[in-house]
Parts: C-alpha cells; sequence; structure tokens
C-alpha cells in the first residue's frame, strides 16, 4: 500500500518537509517523491510566479491477511453490499473468510460462480509478491461444504447409472475443484469411470462404464426360453474393479484453482 502527500511550498525543499512532515516522516525513514512543479518567481516582484510542488510517498507492506480482507471489503462495497460482514481467520500457510449478511445469495452467485471469481481473486492478492504461498478460502455460511456433499452425491449416482445402463453422462462445466470431488466419488464405484472433456472454462466431467471391469453375470437362458434361475440367480450387481483404474485429482491439493504462480 502506498501512502502519499502532495504540497506546495515557496520552494521544493519547503514542499517536501510539508509534505514529509504531513507523512510524519522522520529523517531516518526511507521515502521517495516527486517535483511536480519547480517554482518560479514573480517578474518584477509583481506579476506571475508560482509555488513549487512535491509529492512524497513511503510503500507500507501489508500482511496478506490485511490486504486481501481490504481488498475483499473494497470488491464488495463497489458490488453494493456493504452490510456483507467478513470475518478472518489466519494460520501459517492458510487464510479463511467467511462472509455473511442478508445478501449472501447474490455473494454466492448461480452454482458458487461468484464465490468462486471472488477466491480466486483474493488467492492473487494475498500471494503477490509473497515468498511463501497462501491457501486462501472465501466462504458463505457452510455452502461450500454442502455444495461438495451435494457433488458426491450426484457422482456416485450417475456412476451406479452408467453401470446398470451401460451408457455415459456428461456433467456441466466445472471448475478443477469440482470435478476432482466427482471424479473421487466415481472412483468408489466399481464398474464406473470417470474423465474430463473440454477446454477451459468449457471442460466438464463424462461418467461412463469401465471397459475394463469384469463382470460376472451368470445365469443365461433355459429350454422354454426363460431366464435360468430368475432374474436374480447368481447375478453379481458388484463388478470387480479395474485395477488399473486410479482417481483423478485435477485440481491438486492447494486449493480450488490450485496454486497460482507469480
Amino acid at each position: 500500500m502506498i501512502r502519499e502527500a502532495i504540497c506546495e511550498g515557496v520552494d521544493v525543499e519547503s514542499a517536501l518537509e510539508k509534505a514529509k512532515a504531513e507523512l510524519g516522516i522522520e529523517d531516518t525513514d526511507e521515502y521517495d517523491f516527486e517535483v511536480l512543479q519547480r517554482e518560479e518567481k514573480k517578474k518584477f516582484g509583481l506579476f506571475g510566479g508560482r509555488p513549487a510542488k512535491v509529492r512524497a510517498f513511503i510503500v507500507i507492506e501489508e500482511a496478506p491477511d490485511d490486504k486481501t480482507e481490504r481488498f475483499l471489503r473494497d470488491v464488495l462495497d463497489k458490488m453494493g453490499l456493504p452490510e456483507i460482514a467478513i470475518e478472518k481467520k489466519t494460520e501459517e500457510d492458510s487464510l479463511e473468510f467467511n462472509l455473511s449478511g442478508e445478501e449472501e445469495g447474490f455473494v454466492i452467485g448461480r452454482r458458487g460462480e461468484t464465490l468462486d471469481a471472488l477466491q480466486y481473486l483474493a488467492s492473487l492478492v494475498a500471494n503477490h509478491n509473497n515468498e511463501n504461498y497462501v491457501k486462501v478460502s472465501v466462504n458463505v455460511g457452510n455452502y461450500r461444504d454442502k455444495r461438495e456433499k451435494t457433488l458426491e452425491i450426484l457422482g456416485r449416482k450417475l456412476a451406479f447409472k452408467a453401470v446398470k445402463t451401460g451408457k455415459k453422462t456428461s456433467l456441466e462445466p466445472m471448475n478443477p475443484y469440482e470435478r476432482r470431488i466427482i471424479h473421487t466419488a466415481v472412483q468408489k464405484v466399481n464398474g464406473a469411470i470417470s474423465w474430463s472433456e473440454g477446454e477451459n472454462t468449457a471442460r466438464h466431467v463424462v461418467i461412463g462404464p469401465d471397459p475394463k471391469a469384469k463382470n460376472n453375470r451368470r445365469g443365461g437362458y433355459n429350454r422354454r426360453g426363460g431366464k435360468r434361475g430368475g432374474y436374480n440367480a447368481n447375478r453379481n450387481t458388484n463388478p470387480a474393479p479395474n485395477p488399473d483404474r486410479v482417481p483423478l485429482n485435477e485440481g491438486g491439493k492447494t486449493g480450488l484453482y490450485g496454486r497460482i504462480d507469480k
């Protein structure tokens, strides 16, 4: 953050002294300045003339949590949401911001898109010129926990559907963090696999049957044309897992969008 003062004086030296006094700068402090206008004496002591003008400034290093909180406050105010409160939790390598207020739904946005954008930008601010990476989380109540459980249920449901019908299903585009939740949920269902298709904002998860899974269905048809032993006779409803299948981890372990390199 930069603090500055612009002052005028009869000459550059006096203008600079005024600016230093306004900023509370001592002779031993580090600061910088620029001359915006040099003084001009009056002609014949009567006409024209102008004072000197100087801009003095100091750079104040803010902690990642302070500058990120200030950024969020500024954005929310510009969104017309000054009543939204910000609660901060600081740890050694992570920052958590929980937003609360009457307009929480507006902050979350469609399927959390606005909230995700706030978190992404907050992470950029926190890690700008910061030597050690800080994981930033921006949440509204327990929205992210609810969203994660919803995605887990959806992934398992569509995985079982793929095993039963043998057909694949394409989901809507998601960020890497949400795609990873789906992949992990599908990986727990034997006989189903998931993969991602599309590029950038159109990248989405596809869930389908695992072609390498061993489905040990027995039975067949008897001489009368009926199913031998009934429909459920000796049927294995849980296919053996494919040993080569591993869960996809697109989002990494550093947060919603992964680490943001400076």
